[in-house]
C-alpha cells in the first residue's frame, strides 16, 4: 500500500481542556487533510508532566470526538517516546551536530544579547564545558546562516539562528525533551506531509527545518493561520485562561470556529447536525481565504460571526 500523498496531524498539549483557539487550529488542519483527500492524526504533547492537568489528554480527545473529528490511527503520545528521543540526540551528541552546556539561566542572561525569543545564547559551552561545570541543557549547534521556508499562507520565512537565536535546547536542564525536538522526529516518523497551525508557532519553524537537516529527515510542508485573540490582544490560550468548550453544545463553537476562518455558512445551516456541518465545511473549505488575514507572526484576526466584528 502506497503512502498518502497528503497526511496531517493536530497535536495538543494536555494542559487543560480543548477552547475555542485550539479548536480553530484543529479544524483548519482537519479540514485542508480532508480537501486533499488525506490522513489526519491526533498526537499529544505531553512532554512537561509539571504542567500537565490530570485527566486532559482524554478529555480532549472526548472533545474531538463530540466535536465531529475522525482521526486516522492510533492516538500518539510522545510522553511515552523518551527512548527514541534520546537515541536521536545521542547521534546528534556523537556527529557534533549538539553539545552539552553547563550554564544556568542568570549566566546565559548576563552573557546575552536580545534576541527573537529572549536572550541568544552566546556560545559558552560550545567548545567543551568550563572547569567546574556540569552538564545541564543539551543544545544544538547552529550556523551564522539564512535558514528559508515557504509557507503556504504566510510566504517565504528566514531566520538567521546564530544572529537571532543562538544554539538552542533540545533537552532541558530538569532532563525534558525539548518541543522542537520531539516535534521534528515524530513528525518525520509517521510521515507527516503537511503541517497546518497557529501563526504563534511560525518563529519556530527555522529551528525545525534546521533540526530536519541535520537529523537527515524530510521537511513537510508548512501553513501557518492566523490565530485568535482576546480582548487585550492576546493569544488565546490556557495561559490567558481561554474558557472550555462546551462538548454537548458543539455546534455554536463550530460555527464560530469556522467563521474565522472564513467560511461564511448560509443562515438556513446554522441549525445543521455535527454531520452537515462537516460535509459543509470539507466542500467550502479554500485556504486563499485566509491570505488577506495576516502576513506575519503574532495574533490573528477579529473573530466573524454573522456579520459582527469583535474580539473573540
Amino acid at each position: 500500500m502506497s503512502a498518502p500523498s497528503y497526511r496531517g496531524r493536530f497535536a495538543p498539549s494536555p494542559t487543560g481542556p480543548l477552547h475555542i483557539g485550539s479548536l480553530i487550529a484543529a479544524m483548519a488542519s482537519y479540514l485542508d487533510a480532508r480537501a486533499h483527500q488525506g490522513q489526519w492524526l491526533v498526537r499529544m504533547e505531553d512532554l512537561d508532566p509539571p504542567r500537565e492537568v490530570p485527566g486532559a489528554a482524554a478529555d480532549i480527545l472526548r472533545s474531538l470526538e463530540a466535536f465531529g473529528f475522525e482521526w486516522d490511527g492510533p492516538v500518539w503520545f510522545q510522553g511515552r517516546r523518551g527512548e527514541i528521543y534520546q537515541a536521536q540526540i545521542d547521534r546528534l551528541l556523537e556527529a557534533g551536530f549538539a553539545f552539552h552546556c553547563g550554564c544556568s539561566r542568570r549566566e546565559i542572561l548576563e552573557a546575552a544579547r536580545p534576541g527573537i525569543e529572549g536572550p541568544v545564547y552566546p556560545g559558552t559551552c560550545r567548545d567543551g564545558l568550563a572547569a567546574g561545570k556540569a552538564p545541564r541543557a543539551v543544545r544544538l549547534r547552529v550556523a551564522d546562516q539564512d535558514v528559508s521556508f515557504e509557507d503556504r499562507l504566510q510566504g517565504r520565512i528566514s531566520q538567521n539562528l546564530a544572529r537571532e537565536l543562538g544554539d538552542f535546547v533540545i533537552r532541558r536542564a530538569d532532563g525534558l525533551f525539548a518541543y522542537q525536538l520531539a516535534v521534528v522526529i515524530d513528525d518525520a516518523e509517521q510521515g507527516i506531509t503537511d503541517v497546518v497551525r497557529g501563526s504563534d508557532l511560525l518563529a519556530s519553524t527555522p529551528r525545525q527545518c534546521w533540526l530536519q537537516a541535520q537529523l537527515g529527515l524530510p521537511r513537510p510542508r508548512y501553513m501557518h493561520i492566523p490565530v485568535a485573540v482576546n480582548t487585550a490582544g492576546e493569544k488565546l490560550s490556557k495561559q490567558t485562561h481561554a474558557p472550555a468548550l462546551d462538548a454537548s453544545q458543539p455546534l455554536p463553537a463550530l460555527w464560530r470556529a469556522a467563521a474565522f476562518l472564513e467560511l461564511e455558512p448560509p443562515r438556513d445551516l446554522l441549525a445543521a447536525s455535527v454531520r452537515e456541518f462537516w460535509d459543509w465545511a470539507r466542500a467550502h473549505w479554500r485556504t486563499e481565504a485566509l491570505a488577506g488575514q495576516q502576513k506575519k507572526p503574532g495574533p490573528g484576526p477579529v473573530d466573524r460571526i454573522g456579520g459582527h466584528q469583535g474580539l473573540i
